[in-house]
């Protein structure tokens, strides 16, 4: 009998553990979520781009597919491309896939941080094209309702990181 006890603790405190991490991701899906919108900002980067450093960006934020999903839009003055980036729970994990304009899919897997106001994305894997390099890392900080940062990682050929830093602010 008092094995059978003992085992049932190991149980339910391994069942509550499951039960945390799915509301861990969940927290950050719902945390994202509050970002949808219209947001403008300007974009710094590291080592400087030429082609977008200091340029006006705008972002739009939608929910969709009945709030399973996440949609993120990026374009900016003067630049032909329109990045789409979704973000969804799948099972206990939130993931993101970005379509990037270098031909290929990335996927990355997105948690909260303790301050309860960071979602960092880290490096899954990715399918398509690796020629042009691959988006690596994504971090979104919300610091008010109309105020939050991203911080996106693209990997150029020969693992070289190139860093974009937007600074946003919402517009609707």
């Amino acid at each position: 009998m008092k094995f059978l006890r003992c085992m049932l603790s190991v149980v339910l405190m391994s069942l509550s553990t499951v039960a945390f991490a799915q509301s861990d991701a969940q927290k950050s899906f719902d945390k994202l979520k509050t970002l949808a919108g219209s947001w403008d900002g300007h974009v710094t980067t590291v080592p400087q781009q030429a082609d977008i450093e200091g340029k006006l960006m705008h972002i739009s934020l939608r929910e969709t597919s009945m709030g399973n999903a996440l949609m993120h839009e990026m374009t900016g003055a003067g630049r032909p491309d329109d990045p789409i980036t979704m973000l969804y729970m799948d099972g206990d994990r939130l993931l993101l896939t970005h379509y990037c304009d270098a031909g290929n899919r990335p996927r990355m897997v997105g948690k909260i941080a303790p301050d309860g106001k960071t979602v960092e994305f880290d490096f899954l894997d990715v399918a398509g094209n690796l020629q042009y390099g691959h988006m690596h890392h994504a971090v979104f900080t919300v610091l008010d309702a109309n105020h939050h940062t991203e911080d996106w990682t693209y990997m150029e050929p020969g693992d070289k990181p190139v860093h974009a830093h937007f600074d946003l602010q919402r517009t609707k």
